[in-house]
């Protein structure tokens, strides 16, 4: 996830998403576009570091020098965009691929009527999903009734609705999440104040449902998460966290949306007390009957629950696989096959299945 923001001074902002602060828009902007307007006198040079791909390869120069020769007639849109990173080739463009960028332009044009081009904050490998990856693009409105007439840009509300509209009739697998308009001098690689991964780890013996191979790392030891903890990689990060979390593919059994019913306040989980309870997942479709009980007693068609920790690693840049070797040095520490007098190098590599 990529935090790109148009105020070159301001602090580092979060992974998530922040509105723009209108007091930083452009005094002087089409009458349709003036409350997100921005301006930004000074040059785009906020990221020490070069954009990175998913754990990450650093970005090269030659798309951004190309950015620079821009139409002066076109409004900067700023975009963040969600996607499943398993149904592209990365986010750059490849030639007879299918990746982020290329369907993004596609979409762009077939909205606008003209070839666009999108510079992204952040590269991705295939298997990299992104839930906010920032990138920016120049598009200039020319009626159609009048070809050559150029007219007021749109409100980044229609291009955000218009470009959905074409990237769900593909194949619904990419959304933009957000646009706003920015000064023709914000450049989303360079302007991006930090960038943020997430890795989940299912640990158990059981194997991963089907819903969950492309979204998690698979790992068939207990993790110890305090030796994971105390053991981290890289302590020049903004963040480089281990944390257990609920598995996000839950649905609940029957005595477990008992319990939930009968429980008055905030609900809470607790996976000791789920566990001791029932000690076993449950199915988004499932039937039961007094045959389906096994000789143990628990619920026959019931998949055991995997413990969820996300790794989350949070920095201006990374280097090549960096995120993934950090990932997979912690993996093996908390597996107990490194511990702090072991060489690093000996530590596995993760897979792909990380969001930025």
């Amino acid at each position: 996830m990529s935090t790109a923001t148009p105020d070159s001074s301001s602090a580092a902002a979060d992974s998530s998403k922040r509105p723009v602060d209108p007091s930083l828009t452009d005094p002087s902007p089409p009458a349709k576009i003036q409350r997100s307007s921005l301006t930004d006198p000074s040059p785009p040079a906020e990221t020490a570091g070069d954009a990175t791909n998913g754990g990450g390869e650093v970005a090269g120069v030659k798309g951004e020098e190309m950015a620079g020769a821009r139409n002066p007639r076109a409004q900067r849109y700023l975009v963040a965009v969600e996607y499943v990173g398993t149904r592209f080739s990365g986010s750059q463009q490849q030639p007879n691929q299918r990746t982020v960028v290329g369907v993004l332009e596609e979409a762009f044009h077939k909205f606008i009527g003209q070839p666009v081009s999108i510079f992204c904050s952040s590269r991705t490998d295939a298997g990299v999903h992104a839930l906010s990856n920032v990138c920016h693009v120049d598009a200039e409105r020319i009626s159609k009734r009048k070809p050559g007439e150029v007219l007021p840009p749109h409100e980044p509300g229609v291009v955000k609705r218009a470009v959905n509209h074409f990237l769900q009739k593909n194949e619904g697998d990419i959304m933009v999440t957000d646009v706003r308009c920015v000064a023709p001098e914000f450049n989303a690689r360079y302007k991006a104040l930090e960038r943020t991964y997430h890795y989940r780890l299912l640990s158990g013996s059981e194997p991963l449902s089907v819903f969950e191979k492309s979204s998690a790392w698979h790992i068939p030891e207990d993790l110890n998460v305090q030796a994971m903890k105390a053991n981290s990689p890289m302590r020049t990060l903004d963040e480089l966290t281990v944390t257990e979390v609920f598995p996000s593919m839950f649905f609940p059994s029957s005595l477990e949306r008992s319990e939930m019913e009968s429980f008055e306040g905030p609900l809470v989980y607790s996976r000791t007390s789920v566990l001791e309870s029932s000690g076993k997942g449950s199915d988004a479709f499932s039937t039961t009957s007094e045959q389906s009980r096994c000789e143990n007693g628990e619920e026959f068609g019931k998949r055991l629950r995997h413990r969820c920790f996300v790794v989350t690693a949070r920095a201006c840049s990374f280097l090549y696989h960096q995120v993934r070797l950090m990932v997979g040095l912690l993996k093996s520490v908390g597996a107990g096959d490194l511990t702090t007098a072991d060489d690093c190098i000996a530590g596995d590599i993760s897979p792909l299945q990380f969001i930025i």
